[in-house]
């Protein structure tokens, strides 16, 4: 069953209409004569293109349409670039121009931008490749006509800016046919003579055709040979050709160029000044700080002079040696002393001697011992006179005669009294009887403990008897017994004597 087409309205059809003129011509080139040329008041371009068997309406709108370098006219042959277009409204098929060109001119300009291409991609215009330009040069080539204004200019400026640069001038032709051979030979001797610091190639405005001899494919690969630094000032600021491309630096006019390649005198002349007060002011301030270094180096040489030093090392080395002979005359002093009480320690205790003076003391002891025993003796003897006649005083025949006096005396008394009496008296007569010869044993026997005591004094006084049990003796370095410890001070040295040996100390302060 066939599908019924849809139906459309004008308007749908020529918004597809649109879409599809659009989306299939991208943009395009058109060449064409002018006719119907139509300039309305807000600016835009109304106009058609036309050959011998068609023609398409065209629309240039503003700002574009004021962007064109020759004025348009109708009957004049251009070369239009833009898209295809629908105006709906009306269905009107139209060409909606971004650029116009002349006819002529288009061809140039399709030729220059496909060797810029190829140019472009072989490296010859990359930024690599570019050399610097000297900050100061002393002699400019410039290649230009000898009588167009450009070279007035560029003399006039260098002249204004740092007139102390040479600047030779290279006349070539600067347009015309053989322009661009001329000009590659002059650019090539100018590199190989190494008389220029930087080369020029400049010339005044016009149309592409004017300019094509900068164009040349062979001009362009000179300029990117050469050795000396290549500025390019060729046509005004808009005006492009290969020799910009190819060369160090583009200027966009020939003065520019000039102002580009010198600096400003009067502006070098502010720099110069103050780079002299700054090297001024670093030279008093270097000056300065060297006279700082230095005072404080004679200072310094002055407060050690070798002579003073060499003195007061000797002064030094004098004292040094002083303080060394007393400190070694003390020290020998000193040992000496000490060396003799030593001798003299060790003479008094020598074994012989000790012994001999412990055998004198033994027979002290012993002479003390008997004289004490004989003493003792003595009294004994005294006391035991006493002692008989007290026994005797109390003779049991004596006691029975006091006794029967004073029974006799007694006899009124009751018996039982006297019996108990006299019983009394019996046990006493008993103990008396008995007395005398405990009392002698016990005696006895006190005067032997005594003799024993004395005899263990004895030997607890002799010196090595009483070092063997663990006691030491203190001595002074004199030799003196110390007996208190009131009788040191803090830091003295002491001797201690043990069974074996001595030991050095020294008196420490206590808390």
């Amino acid at each position: 069953m066939r599908r019924e087409p849809e139906v459309l309205t004008p308007s749908q059809l020529n918004t597809l209409a649109r879409t599809l003129l659009e989306d299939s011509f991208p943009a395009i080139l058109v060449e064409g004569e002018i006719s119907g040329l139509s300039r309305p008041a807000s600016g835009h371009l109304y106009f058609s293109l036309k050959d011998e068997r068609a023609q398409v309406r065209c629309a240039m709108f503003k700002p574009k349409s004021q962007w064109l370098r020759f004025p348009l006219r109708d009957g004049l042959k251009v070369l239009a670039r833009g898209r295809i277009t629908l105006y709906e409204p009306r269905g009107d098929f139209q060409l909606v121009c971004d650029s116009l060109e002349e006819a002529g001119e288009g061809a140039l300009r399709r030729a220059f931008e496909a060797l810029k291409a190829r140019l472009q991609a072989e490296g010859l215009f990359d930024q690599a490749r570019k050399r610097p330009l000297p900050a100061l040069p002393r002699r400019i080539g410039v290649l230009t006509s000898p009588t167009g204004a450009v070279i007035r200019d560029i003399l006039s400026v260098l002249r204004r800016r740092f007139p102390l640069v040479a600047v030779e001038l290279l006349p070539v032709p600067v347009q015309g046919e053989g322009a661009a051979a001329q000009i590659r030979a002059m650019l090539q001797a100018a590199d190989a003579s190494g008389r220029y610091d930087v080369l020029v190639l400049a010339r005044g405005g016009g149309s592409l055709e004017d300019l094509w001899a900068f164009n040349d494919e062979a001009l362009a690969r000179a300029i990117a040979a050469c050795v000396t630094p290549v500025v390019a000032a060729i046509g005004h600021e808009t005006d492009v050709s290969l020799a910009d491309f190819a060369a160090d630096l583009r200027a966009p006019t020939p003065s520019a160029a000039a102002e580009l390649l010198v600096p400003d005198m009067q502006t070098l002349a502010r720099q110069l000044a103050t780079l002299r007060q700054r090297l001024d002011a670093l030279a008093r301030h270097h000056l300065q700080r060297a006279a700082q270094r230095n005072d404080r180096a004679w200072l310094r040489l002055h407060a050690q002079r070798p002579q003073l030093r060499l003195a007061s090392q000797a002064q030094r080395l004098s004292q040094a040696r002083q303080r060394l002979d007393l400190g070694v005359r003390q020290r020998l002093l000193g040992a000496r002393a000490e060396l003799r009480h030593l001798g003299a320690v060790l003479r008094g205790q020598q074994p012989q001697l000790q012994l001999a003076r412990h055998q004198q003391r033994l027979l002290q002891l012993r002479r003390r011992l008997e004289t004490g025993i004989q003493q003792s003796l003595k009294d004994s003897r005294i006391r035991l006179r006493h002692a008989g006649a007290a026994l005797r005083a109390q003779h049991p025949g004596q006691l029975l005669a006091r006794l029967r006096r004073r029974l006799t005396e007694l006899q009124p008394r009751p018996r039982r009294q006297l019996e108990r009496t006299l019983q009394v008296l019996r046990q006493r007569l008993d103990m008396l009887g008995m007395q005398p010869q405990a009392w002698i044993a016990r005696r006895l026997q006190h005067h032997l403990l005594r003799l024993e005591g004395l005899a263990r004094s004895l030997s607890a006084n002799k010196v090595d008897a009483t070092l063997a049990r663990g006691y030491s003796i203190l001595l002074r370095e004199q030799g003196q017994v110390v007996a208190s410890v009131h009788d040191v001070q803090p830091g003295e040295r002491l001797r201690a004597r043990l069974r074996d040996g001595e030991l050095r100390l020294r008196v420490e302060p206590t808390e």
